[in-house]
């Protein structure tokens, strides 16, 4: 196969260099041993070593294994950025059994579909509002056999509610010692949910070699462009741990590498730049509306931010005027590329040192083979500066979705996974993303599904009809706007009583940001909704029939 990417890669640097894949347990089994009593995580003040951090998470895979949990069991984790995260994270992949990822911003019935889904019988969390009052839902709802519950003050909190009756406390979790069992880097560690347009959230299967190799493809790049991570580097975490691009990007390649990991429960730009002028961040990786607010921060001008080494930007499309304000005000260059869950999440890079077009993502990893082919037939590959639909293999690359054999089939052309985005490749091997195969949008990072939520609208008795897209959002990048057709003589329905009516059906991820009430909406020939018409009123205000 010919790679006309290569030509972008700088001296010494090798598309088909060693990808070394591996276990999970050994990532942090062998940071421990050469990084031990550095800093593997800096949380509310506290430094916790990589010899800590081994210890707490053997414990508790010695715990988990007391409870009878071992490999083909899968363990959920519902957690918020809190150190129980990582710790959980090895401790159950130790066992052999899967994380099954849940994200916070999940109403209950979601957690309960991802659960039965999964077949995760055990639920891990911690007592925080935000959530534990879901993880209690779905445990009393039967969504699992058992809750394990974190106390929040362990980790320096002001504290929560507590552990509930019946509830296994997360602190006390420990067995006698134990031969945990051999792993394959070909066995299932993680189940990573991705949502699909067309029905309920599916689950990536990610081997621990999937994402052990997105690791190691990370650092063959990161070495070869001169920005490689080691002891006293120091990575900003603001990104939740539940999402890939977290947790492979950031957390495990920080672990691999014996830098310190710099959890914060959440994004706040003023914090942001305190850990940056006075916790001396080195890297911080964020997504769009993290740059527009550290751009539009009163003190990003006068800021110390001579410590920050790389800025990277993923989750969604930065805006071009972000980019150039951000380099202006800093001298910094934000990198960026692309990457799908079911890559785990390693694909492009944009070229070090190249000014990039609109939707341009770069070049493929080292390891990672990317082109494109035609829509209507995806095994006719297509030359360069050709529309079609970017393919892609390698090492990191999910081999399919948890039972669901027919979507995997379709996922997949003579061994190559279809992402399902249009684009175009250069003829020096550049990629281009134009658009978007798929219905999904993309707001603050997160994947959003209108289907999920017009399903949702659906609920509402008043509603006859619903039709969601996303239009363009200064801050968030895309926000979900809401079409809808209201039964005859029904009260008038606004944004505020919908997004009511949505709280406990929806993450506040997927809340419609706008709402329309049409007479009619319009449709297709064949009576199917036509949101091609509705998307090119938002793009042409004129053509809009009000």
């Amino acid at each position: 196969m010919i790679r006309p990417w290569e030509a972008h890669y700088p001296p010494g640097l090798a598309w088909d260099q060693p990808i070394a894949p591996g276990i999970l347990p050994d990532l942090l089994a062998q940071a421990a041993v050469r990084f031990g009593p550095e800093p593997a995580i800096d949380f509310r003040d506290r430094a916790i070593s990589y010899d800590e951090l081994n210890r707490r998470a053997t414990r508790v895979a010695r715990g988990l294994v007391a409870l009878g949990i071992g490999a083909g069991d899968a363990v959920a984790l519902l957690l918020p950025n809190t150190p129980v995260h990582p710790i959980t994270f090895f401790a159950v992949a130790m066992t052999g059994a899967r994380v099954v990822h849940l994200t916070p911003l999940d109403p209950a019935r979601a957690i309960l579909r991802k659960l039965a889904d999964s077949g995760a019988l055990t639920l891990v969390t911690v007592d925080l509002p935000g959530v534990l009052p879901q993880a209690l839902t779905a445990w009393r709802d039967g969504g699992c056999e058992r809750l394990i519950v974190a106390e929040d003050a362990e980790w320096g909190g002001p504290g929560g509610a507590g552990v509930p009756d019946g509830a296994i406390a997360f602190e006390t979790l420990d067995g006698p010692q134990v031969a945990f069992p051999a792993i394959d880097p070909s066995d299932l560690g993680l189940l990573q949910y991705t949502g699909g347009t067309t029905g309920p959230a599916r689950a990536a299967m990610l081997s621990h070699g999937n994402v052990t190799s997105a690791v190691s493809i990370y650092n063959a790049w990161n070495r070869g462009i001169g920005r490689p991570i080691g002891p006293g580097s120091r990575l900003m975490c603001v990104l939740p741990l539940f999402h890939i691009y977290a947790l492979t990007a950031v957390m495990l390649r920080a672990f691999e590498n014996g830098a310190t990991l710099m959890l914060r429960q959440r994004f706040d730009a003023d914090a942001a730049l305190d850990d940056i002028e006075r916790g001396r961040c080195t890297h911080f990786a964020g997504v769009p509306t993290m740059w527009i607010a550290l751009v539009n921060h009163r003190r990003i001008g006068q800021a110390d931010l001579s410590s920050l080494q790389v800025c990277s930007s993923g989750g969604a499309a930065l805006p071009p005027e972000i980019l150039g304000r951000f380099g202006e005000l800093t001298g910094l260059r934000i990198a960026g590329g692309w990457g799908m869950t079911e890559t785990s999440p390693a694909g492009t890079n944009l070229v070090p040192g190249r000014n990039p077009g609109t939707g341009e993502i770069g070049v493929p990893l080292p390891g990672v083979d990317m082109d494109v082919v035609a829509v209507d037939d995806t095994a006719r590959v297509l030359p360069p500066g050709e529309t079609g639909e970017l393919r892609v293999r390698g090492p990191n690359v999910t081999a399919g979705y948890w039972q669901r054999p027919d979507e995997t089939a379709a996922a997949f052309r003579d061994g190559w996974f279809l992402t399902g985005d249009i684009g175009q490749m250069s003829a020096d091997g550049v990629f281009t993303i134009v658009d978007r195969k798929k219905d999904m949008l993309i707001s603050s990072g997160f994947n959003v599904y209108p289907r999920a939520i017009e399903d949702a609208i659906h609920e509402h008795p008043d509603v006859v009809e619903a039709a969601v897209i996303g239009v363009p959002d200064a801050y968030r990048g895309q926000a979900a706007k809401a079409f809808v057709q209201l039964r005859d003589d029904a009260p008038m329905l606004t944004l505020e009583a919908l997004r009511a009516f949505l709280a406990d059906k929806l993450g506040r991820h997927e809340m419609p940001s706008a709402l329309e009430i049409r007479a009619s909406l319009p449709h297709t020939s064949v009576g199917k909704l036509s949101k091609r018409e509705l998307m090119a009123e938002i793009a042409d205000p004129s053509t809009d029939p009000k």
